[in-house]
């Protein structure tokens, strides 16, 4: 008798192992290896189970939607739903269709996949998305708290710029009022005293013609004409003071001939470098308003108090203050063993200087002289910038001058130190030349390196911007910086000694002029004052030159 060859059968194995299937969760719709049954119960096991051998297994249809008793034994491929047999001669006719195990097979292995992909890849990924978003807020938080301090520091420089208009405005009333008062009695005086006289001059006019004397009659001398030309009056005026006020916006205010406004200006679509423009602009020519002889030489430092005076120093212990006649106003003998390595000026305008040999930094206070900061041991104080937040950035050299940094003093406190950049290599070249600093209205430490021909710019945090040497301008000799100063509308101003000019850059560094027409030679100090204006040291004259160069 003939043997039918066997049916090659596929073997059906286990959803959690790879063991042929024995049994089967009727519950969890699980096919189950012997080994497996314990681990699945064990796994949900608030869970009920129905573990049945495979064979006996009954496989959960979903009940027809639209037909009442009807189990969905089938999916509907073209329209993704499961179908009973009504649907399927009814509408679904035609359609094709797979068995619901094998959907199901299908459907919980991409749910498994779509699991695995959630839990080990896109909750990893918002994990690291949440924790870079948690550093970007306390990164935004601090420096909003930042912009809220600088917020603050403004307040308070525009309410000393508010004060600075009415103490002016004071100012030029007492003077007004002391001029007319002075006027008014002297023309009293001279009316008050013509009165004794012409009182007199009746009584004699009475007595000569009682007596009836002829010599006395004829040699009469008239003082009519005399007394009729009464003192001409003058004429008082007072200035009237007017004031024009749009709130939030303008305030306008004016005495006689001296005005004063405070403009708020909305940028909307304007970029801020058309708007620095509409304020202000370079002149063509920069021009040279007056020289000051101050009889220091050689002058080594110039810092402007106000509008028309100026501390300097140079060859001696003796620091001046003169205005822009040439007057000395004030003088400060310093505690110096030659002469003070820089001076400026705080913004309540009092004096600062730096003693290098005895490694301190001291200011002058209601005419004494004050130890600010004292250095540590081996390191020397140099160049000086006070900075609109109150703090000292120092400019400081090694004994044997092979390392410099600048650092940021807030009182007593070392605030920050700025000497590296981020990959640990010095930023300044330093040697036998110092470094002249200053700082500019957005917090950029903008630094004279003479030693490698180049000015410096780091941010507020001490990260290098910018670097300049001095190509742009295109002079016959190499470039030298020494002094540097910034001026109200954030550009850089450096004074090039070997070129006897002064190099203008915008607060990114970018050329914009040289002022190269008013006789700099040899330039040593450089201050810009209230009104806008440059005041220039020449080191072998000893004089300081004042120069206009924005309109």
């Amino acid at each position: 008798m003939a043997m039918a060859n066997p049916q090659a059968q596929e073997v059906i194995t286990c959803d959690l192992c790879v063991k042929p299937t024995q049994q089967f969760c009727n519950n969890c719709q699980l096919s189950l290896c012997v080994d497996c049954v314990s681990k699945h119960v064990d796994k949900l096991k608030y869970q009920p189970h129905d573990i049945v051998h495979f064979k006996d297994r009954k496989v959960d249809f979903p009940e027809c939607e639209f037909h009442t008793n009807q189990r969905c034994e089938v999916h509907c491929q073209q329209c993704d739903v499961p179908v009973c047999l009504k649907c399927i001669v009814g509408p679904h006719n035609g359609h094709k269709v797979k068995d619901m195990p094998e959907i199901f097979n299908d459907k919980k292995k991409k749910l498994e996949k779509e699991t695995k992909e959630i839990e080990s890849t896109i909750i990893p990924q918002y994990k690291k998305k949440n924790e870079e978003t948690e550093s970007k807020l306390s990164i935004i938080m601090a420096e909003f708290d930042e912009l809220d301090k600088e917020k603050e520091n403004h307040r308070i420089s525009w309410h000393q710029e508010v004060d600075t208009i009415f103490n002016h405005l004071g100012s030029l009333m007492k003077s007004i009022k002391e001029n007319l008062l002075a006027a008014l009695n002297s023309h009293q005086s001279k009316i008050k005293n013509q009165i004794p006289d012409m009182t007199q001059t009746v009584q004699q006019n009475k007595e000569i013609l009682k007596s009836n004397n002829v010599s006395a009659v004829t040699n009469y001398k008239s003082k009519l004409q005399e007394y009729r030309n009464m003192p001409t009056d003058i004429d008082v005026k007072l200035p009237s003071l007017k004031t024009n006020t749009v709130q939030g916006r303008e305030l306008n205010l004016e005495f006689g001939e001296y005005k004063a406004s405070l403009t708020q200006t909305t940028l909307s679509s304007l970029t801020e470098e058309v708007f620095y423009l509409s304020l202000q602009k370079l002149l063509e020519q920069a021009k040279s308003i007056t020289t000051i002889p101050t009889g220091v030489i050689p002058l080594g430092h110039v810092a402007c108090v106000g509008v028309d005076e100026a501390w300097v120093s140079g060859g001696d212990k003796t620091i001046r203050r003169v205005d822009i006649h040439g007057s000395v106003r004030d003088t400060v003998t310093t505690t110096c063993e030659d002469w003070p390595n820089d001076i400026t000026v705080t913004r309540q305008g009092e004096l600062v200087y730096s003693d290098g040999n005895n490694r301190t930094v001291n200011i002058v206070r209601h005419g004494r002289t004050e130890t600010l900061i004292t250095t540590p041991q081996g390191w020397h104080p140099d160049k000086l910038c006070c900075t609109k937040s109150g703090d000292i950035l120092v400019s400081m050299l090694t004994s044997g001058r092979s390392q410099y940094k600048i650092v940021r003093y807030q009182g007593h406190t070392v605030k920050q130190e700025i000497d590296r950049d981020d990959d640990g290599e010095p930023i300044y070249k330093g040697g036998r030349y110092t470094l002249f600093v200053v700082e500019n209205n957005n917090g950029d430490i903008c630094v004279s390196d003479c030693k490698a021909d180049t000015v410096v710019v780091v941010d507020k945090s001490g990260r290098v911007r910018f670097r300049y040497d001095g190509t742009p301008a295109r002079r016959k000799k190499s470039f030298y910086p020494a002094h540097i100063v910034t001026d109200s509308m954030s550009q850089i101003i450096v004074a090039d000694f070997n070129n006897a000019c002064l190099h203008i850059l915008d607060q990114n560094g970018q050329f914009l002029r040289c002022v190269d027409n008013c006789g700099l030679d040899n330039p040593h100090g450089l201050s810009v004052d209230s009104e806008g204006r440059l005041w220039v040291g020449l080191g072998l004259s000893g004089e300081v030159k004042v120069i206009q160069y924005m309109k």
